[in-house]
């Protein structure tokens, strides 16, 4: 039997064409998010679905449907974290900024939680949560966005210094994208565009290689360089 992988937020995008590439390599892999009806064409036929949740989130039962979905896998190798949201916010919209921090923040943490707590028990596992290159600097048009996948960097960073000190094999990798073709890029001028096809090849290369910090694609370190240099 193949490795095993679990994945939040594979209705569409990136999250979607991870659930894709995993199948085509032999994994068996349990789905979920919000709209279960794209889940669903998207398992029916495909014998390395193992299981299909209708999953928010932000919601309190997201904890319980991530332990059905493990246990449905048996071991799990991997796991995913893909879902989020993201707006411009010129007006500083307290719904949509809330939204953003209910989701990317407060859900992110708390199922990266529950798939670490999950590699304790097993005495492994990786944990690959999808942040980005906006979590580099603050952004005006979109503050909520790029404060919380700052958030997810640094959550991702803690879990994998507290995965070294256990001296487990457990193992942590925070992906970067920048631009991709998705609902979920709003730049007026994007560059660097990727396929949501390459960027989930790529992500998940870095993730059986146990990257640390990737970027996808890989010219985006450039950027992230640049970046850190920029003042304020």
């Amino acid at each position: 039997m193949g490795p095993s992988a679990l994945i939040i937020g594979a209705s569409s995008g990136i999250g979607r064409e991870i659930a894709k590439e995993l199948t085509r390599r032999g994994y068996q892999v349990a789905i979920a998010a919000r709209r279960k009806e794209f889940l669903e064409s998207h398992a029916d036929g495909d014998a390395g679905v193992a299981c299909v949740e209708e999953m928010d989130v932000a919601a309190p039962d997201s904890v319980e449907k991530f332990n059905r979905m493990a246990q449905a896998l048996g071991p799990v190798d991997f796991v995913y974290l893909v879902a989020g949201v993201g707006f411009l916010n010129d007006g500083l919209d307290w719904e949509l900024e809330q939204e953003t921090i209910e989701i990317n923040v407060k859900g992110f943490a708390r199922l990266a939680g529950e798939a670490f707590h999950l590699f304790e028990e097993q005495g492994r596992g990786h944990l690959v949560g999808v942040s980005s290159i906006a979590a580099l600097r603050g952004s005006a048009e979109a503050p909520a966005y790029g404060a919380s996948k700052a958030f997810i960097s640094r959550y991702l960073q803690a879990l994998r210094f507290r995965a070294r000190k256990s001296g487990r094999p457990i193992y942590v990798t925070d992906a970067r994208p920048g631009f991709v073709d998705t609902a979920m890029m709003k730049a007026d001028s994007p560059f660097w565009v990727a396929s949501p096809e390459k960027a989930a090849r790529q992500i998940v290369a870095a993730a059986e290689a146990r990257r640390g910090v990737v970027y996808i694609t890989k010219r985006w370190a450039i950027i992230a360089a640049l970046l850190r240099l920029l003042p304020d």
